[in-house]
Parts: C-alpha cells; structure tokens; sequence
C-alpha cells in the first residue's frame, strides 16, 4: 500500500444514496441500542449485593488466585507460594484492573460528552445513545471503585504521566471523534476479551468479580458495537491526512493499552516480591502474554484492515508494539 495521495474520485448520485442508505442502517442500529440499553441495563448498587457475605472480597478465597492460563499463575514460582499468597496476588490483579478500568471509563465519559457537545445536532439519534452509554459507564465506575475499596491493596491505577496526558484523549471527542472511538475500543477490547475469557472457563469465580464482569460484559458489548459501526461509517469520508493519522495513531494506542490492561502494574511485583526473572518469564518476549496481547486486539486489528488503515508504516508500528498478526478468516 502506499502513502501518496489518490486523486479524489467525483461523487456521483448512486454513491450518495448509498451513502445515505449507509446512515439510516447506522441509526437505526443506534436506536436499537439505546432501546436495549433501557430494557437490560444495571444499577451498580441496587443491582449487586454488596452486603450479602457470600459476595464478601475475602483475600484469603481460594477462588482469587491466577488460573494456570494466566502467564504469571503459569509460573513455578507462583506456584509455589502459600495459598494465601496466591490468593491476594490474585485479588490484587483483579483489584488493579478494576483501578484501571474506572480511571479509563472517566476519561471515556467525558470524551463522549464532548463528542455530544460539539457534534451532535437536535434530533440525532446518536445524542441519546451516547447518554446511555455515559450512564452505564458511570454505573461501571461505580461498581469498580466499590470493589477496589473492599479490596483495600492499595492499587496504583494508571501511571502518573498517562493521568495528566488524559485531557488530550477527551480533547479528542472535540477535534478528532475518529481517533477517540480508536481509543475507546482499544481500552474496552482487551478487557472484554479477558472478561469473557473468564466466563468461559469452568474455573469458579469469586460471586463478586463474577456478577461484576457479567454486568459490565453485556453493557459494554453495546459500547463495543456503537464504536466499531461509528468507525465504519465516518472513516471511509475522512480527509487522506485524517486517514492517515488514524492510521498511525491506531497501533500506538492499541499497543499502550493492551500493554496497560494485560499486564500487571510494577506496584504488584514490589508488593509480593515477585523476582525480575519470573516478571520476564510471565510477560517477556515469546512469553505467553505476548500471544494473549495479540488476540486481545484482534477484532480492531480486522477492522482497521477493512478501514484501510494498514499501511506499510503504520504496519511497523503493529509490528513494534508486538500486536500484528494476519489473522485468518472468521469461519
């Protein structure tokens, strides 16, 4: 593929109904996903039983501790600590994520807002979907910060550097929604890939992180689905440049977050004394979590390929950020 710029076809009258074929399926799917956002939504208190002991965040439960398909609960050394060891690592991991999650969610919120501020028109179907999806979101916080403070580890959260960059994320909804969505699906995918992992294993979870993922699985393939179909249909009427930026700028914030939501904080180590060379086992190159970061990105990697968003150059940053693959065809 090259970087030079082609010369912009005229638009003739079959591709505007197209186009405007394109956005009523687009509406209409949004409409759909506000209606279902009224019909199955969750509240993060009335709707959890904090109080009830047998959805208590007890350090001590077995059922915290790394499955052996995590890289690090597939370690020798993890292994081989006492039981009540293994059990906090694990609640500390899921503790961190949750940190991690409500901290991305806030930026997400009021990217979204922003969004609806500066581009949304009255009448615009998206304006409501958008206030929905910032409501779930706000009950998403609510429920991670509830469990985070029961965990009471002390978990650091996003580092201090990507805390003060923040506002340029959320600047984004305003200038550049494109790249924003980019944003949101690299910070909801690894997770939900990761979540729905999790329900899918016969492993028992904790009944507290269970009722959590479940709920913020369903809300957040609404969030998915708005963000992967907004791509799709702003994408293909962006400026060349535009379409180049996204290009590049989709990798670098894929390769960050995935980094940030599938890896445990440096926090965790120092914590539990976790040797160096037992971190660069679990997580190093041709680890495991290398494989695991990969196809936690995949559904966005498909997307961009169909976007054509892949470019000889943006490929190298695929490939630095360890998260490229050819991907065969979905049977």
């Amino acid at each position: 593929m090259s970087l030079t710029e082609p010369t912009t076809p005229e638009i003739d009258d079959e591709q505007v109904v197209d186009l405007d074929a394109q956005r009523a399926t687009f509406e209409a799917l949004v409409r759909r996903l506000s209606e279902q956002s009224v019909r199955k939504s969750y509240d993060a208190f009335a709707d959890i039983p904090w109080d009830d002991p047998a959805y208590a965040v007890d350090p001590d439960d077995p059922r915290f501790e790394l499955p052996d398909a995590d890289p690090l609960g597939h370690t020798d050394w993890y292994r081989s600590q006492p039981a009540g060891v293994r059990s906090r690592i694990g609640l500390f991991r899921v503790a961190s994520a949750m940190k991690l999650g409500l901290q991305f969610e806030n930026i997400l919120k009021r990217g979204l807002l922003e969004h609806a501020f500066c581009h949304l028109d009255d009448g615009d179907p998206e304006f409501r979907y958008v206030y929905h999806e910032v409501i779930e979101e706000a009950h998403h916080g609510l429920m991670f910060q509830e469990l985070v403070n029961r965990a009471d580890m002390g978990v650091p959260g996003l580092p201090r550097f990507l805390k003060w960059r923040s506002k340029r994320v959320v600047d984004l909804g305003r200038w550049f929604p494109e790249l924003f969505f980019v944003f949101v699906l690299g910070g909801e995918d690894p997770i939900d890939h990761v979540q729905r992992e999790m329900l899918r294993s016969d492993r028992e979870l904790p009944p507290i992180v269970e009722i959590i993922v479940r709920h913020h699985v369903t809300e957040g393939a609404r969030h998915l689905s708005f963000a992967r179909h907004y791509l799709k249909q702003q994408v293909p009427a962006l400026p060349w440049w535009r379409r180049q930026v996204l290009a590049l700028g989709t990798p670098i914030i894929l390769g960050i977050m995935a980094a940030l939501m599938l890896r445990p904080p440096t926090a965790m180590a120092r914590r539990f004394s976790i040797p160096d060379a037992v971190i660069a086992e679990a997580y190093g190159p041709g680890s495991d979590a290398k494989v695991r970061a990969r196809t936690s990105v995949r559904k966005v990697r498909r997307l961009a390929r169909e976007l054509g968003l892949i470019n000889p150059v943006s490929l190298r940053l695929w490939l630095a950020f360890g998260i490229w693959s050819r991907d065969l065809p979905e049977s």
